[in-house]
């Protein structure tokens, strides 16, 4: 074991021990009163259970896809892969069980970790702003610090455990994926089934406020923020932190030619390992800096978190430039990781100005809602179309830096730069769930009207660093697929995906259509399931006497139930296409065809998955903007209109988009590992 690798480990370690600590923090606030406790369990029973039944049926697809790769990949019973099998060790399916088993635990202690911080941040603020906002910080913090510390053990150990190899340990990346994928589309359909028909039936039918308790669907609308917000960007982000690792090492051949073998094949294979090292030290540190006052505008409650994260950055840039220095390595390494670092920076702070209402986008948007809902639709699609243009043109900025310095081994590097600081960016998204439940437990135990002031400001800030979070992990997910495809076409080895080809042709549309596939069917899904929730609330309004008027209670179960059991049933269309659909291609049209389909789903999801989340954003922020008391306030008009709005985008931002990311790395690590088996097509 190199020195390195152990520096990784205990780096790991040291992070999931910092976990243990700020939960320990966390766990000793005070819970609240029976009443926000009562509330507080319904939404923890509810969460777990749809994590329980979400996790044992991919318990099925895991151990069927180990199989496969176990007989294919790692025994090569068709004789195409040729290579060593590690003395009849299933390598790759193993590192594939391990990856799947890592992203599922991550997601499960970001969720167990949420929802009982969600009751303790709202007694906090009680208190005040800041109390609410630690609270709620450190168990993003907690999600941050356990993704980056199981995912870096994990894939330490990999390349430990199978000599460095990274067409084995790609097998950690294809777990990572499949858990990633399932547990986005699962929680997002969960998530905007509930919020859809809580939204609908409850404020613009019923003329109720948001998280009223008299509504059905409260309940389930605030376990859905968990299982989809939490668990679902904890596995997205675990995903793309290992991904882009094994693709960087993948390439360190590459790297060393590049450099002009003035850098070691070793220390490029062990380098991306020691940026990550870097990145969690610096991410702890930065969880310290993050504060706020009483009464802070939404201005000053961003630059509190970015305080945290753009000084986490900044040490990461000095150590990894030291430790350039003192292992007299190549110094355009460190130009590769600073391209990453601002790279990510830039794309989070475009998705934020168009989707914050601080700025005049999404205030122009709000606007456009005293014409009616039409025009605040129209408003939005074009502003999401809009926002694709930065991202992009830093997107193909950052590959052509990263390219020049070091190669397509310098493109992987740099996704690896981008995601050093995850530890505490993914802080910032992972908090904005908690802060979301908190104002929405406030709401129904009635508490004082300035805890739900409190606790809507820290949501209004999560709303933003949620879209800032989202464009972030889109920018990583390319750079990281990018890298993916460029160890694909190593492994199979293809030096130019020639597009005069036919197949080429021919496998770049197929890629093209399935981000747009993709889409649809998540979409479509979310759309019967929020059919079915409109449905039973109605019911409830209509059936159980006093309900409207307070004297009765809604049956929460039962609507937690219909979001559990359509998102089961919705999830496993779209995650088998993702898996099948290049395996077919690879088949039938061989590898070449299927590199070509890499090319086309990058290219087109990138854009859709931008365009959805700022959109959604956008629209989300329109009608908080308006509920601060513009353009008429709660009840009038324009509320209504930008209500609309809000709920066509609520699985634009939290369904559809965000998944497209790991469709994008998924196909990619699918055509790494199952790439040799198409070479001869």
């Amino acid at each position: 074991m190199e020195t390195i690798q152990i520096v990784a480990i205990a780096a790991s370690v040291i992070a999931l021990l910092f976990a243990g600590f700020l939960t320990s923090v966390v766990l000793k606030k005070d819970s609240g009163s029976d009443r926000i406790r009562f509330i507080g369990d319904a939404i923890q029973k509810g969460a777990m259970a749809f994590l329980s039944r979400e996790y044992r049926l991919l318990a099925i697809f895991v151990v069927v896809m180990a199989i496969i790769l176990g007989v294919f990949v790692d025994f090569d019973i068709l004789g195409r892969i040729g290579r060593e099998t590690n003395d009849g060790v299933p390598g790759t399916a193993i590192a594939y069980l391990v990856g799947a088993f890592g992203s599922g635990l991550a997601g499960f202690i970001g969720m167990s970790i949420a929802v009982r911080a969600n009751t303790r941040t709202t007694v906090q603020a009680m208190e005040g702003l800041d109390p609410a906002l630690r609270v709620a910080f450190n168990s993003g913090a907690v999600m941050g610090l356990s993704v980056v510390g199981l995912a870096l053990l994990g894939v330490t150990l990999m390349f430990v455990a199978f000599n460095n190899d990274a067409s084995v340990v790609a097998g950690f990346g294809f777990g990572a994926s499949s858990i990633a994928l399932f547990a986005r589309v699962g929680g997002g359909i969960y998530t905007k089934a509930a919020d859809v028909g809580a939204d609908l039936v409850g404020k613009l039918e019923q003329g109720i406020p948001e998280d009223d308790p008299r509504n059905p669907a409260t309940v389930a609308d605030n376990v859905g923020d968990n299982v989809g917000d939490v668990a679902g960007m904890g596995a997205d982000l675990f995903e793309s932190y290992v991904g882009s690792i094994i693709a960087t090492v993948a390439l360190a051949v590459v790297g060393s030619s590049t450099l002009g073998g003035s850098t070691e094949k070793l220390d490029l294979i062990l380098f991306p390992l020691l940026v990550a090292s870097i990145g969690i030290f610096s991410s702890i540190i930065g969880t310290f800096l993050v504060r706020t006052g009483e009464g802070a505008s939404m201005g000053r409650l961003l630059w509190s978190l970015r305080t945290g994260i753009f000084s986490a950055g900044a040490l990461v840039l000095i150590g990894t430039a030291a430790l350039i220095l003192s292992m007299d390595l190549d110094f355009k390494l460190f130009w590769v990781v600073l391209t990453g670092l601002l790279a990510g920076q830039l794309i989070g702070t475009a998705s934020e100005y168009y989707t914050s209402y601080e700025y005049s986008p999404t205030k122009k948007l709000a606007e456009q809602s005293e014409t009616g809902p039409a025009t605040i639709m129209i408003g939005g699609l074009g502003l999401g179309m809009m926002s694709t243009v930065i991202p992009g043109v830093v997107v193909i900025v950052a590959m052509w830096l990263s390219y020049y310095f070091a190669g397509l081994y310098g493109v992987a590097l740099a996704a690896v730069g981008m995601l050093s600081t995850l530890g505490i960016t993914l802080a910032t998204d992972a908090y904005g769930p908690v802060a979301d439940n908190a104002g929405g437990i406030a709401e129904q135990a009635g508490l004082d009207p300035e805890v739900r002031e409190r606790t809507d400001a820290l949501d209004s800030l999560g709303n933003t660093t949620a879209a800032t979070g989202k464009g972030f992990a889109i920018g990583s997910a390319v750079l990281t697929a990018l890298a993916l495809m460029a160890a694909y076409a190593q492994a199979v080895q293809i030096e130019v995906f020639n597009i005069m080809d036919i197949k080429v042709m021919m496998g770049l549309i197929i890629g093209a259509i399935m981000p747009f596939l993709f889409a649809a069917l998540t979409m479509q899904a979310v759309g019967r399931a929020a059919y079915a929730m409109v449905q039973e609330v109605r019911r409830q309004f209509r059936e159980i006497e006093g309900l409207l008027e307070g004297t009765a209670d809604p049956d929460y179960a039962r609507a937690v139930d219909i979001s559990t059991t359509g998102a089961m049933k919705e999830m496993v269309l779209p995650g088998v296409i993702a898996v099948v659909v290049p395996v077919c291609v690879g088949i039938g049209l061989g590898a070449e065809a299927l590199g070509g389909l890499l090319i086309g789903s990058i290219a087109t999801g990138f854009l859709f998955a931008i365009m959805m989340a700022n959109a959604g954003g956008a629209w989300d922020n329109a009608k908080k903007y308006i509920e601060a008391g513009h353009l008429g306030g709660k009840g009038s008009d324009q509320h209504s209109a930008a209500v609309v709005g809000d709920t066509v985008g609520d699985p634009f931002k939290d369904t559809s988009g965000p998944a497209l990311n790991i469709l994008l790395k998924l196909m990619s690590i699918v055509a790494l590992v199952f790439g040799p088996l198409f070479v001869s097509i």
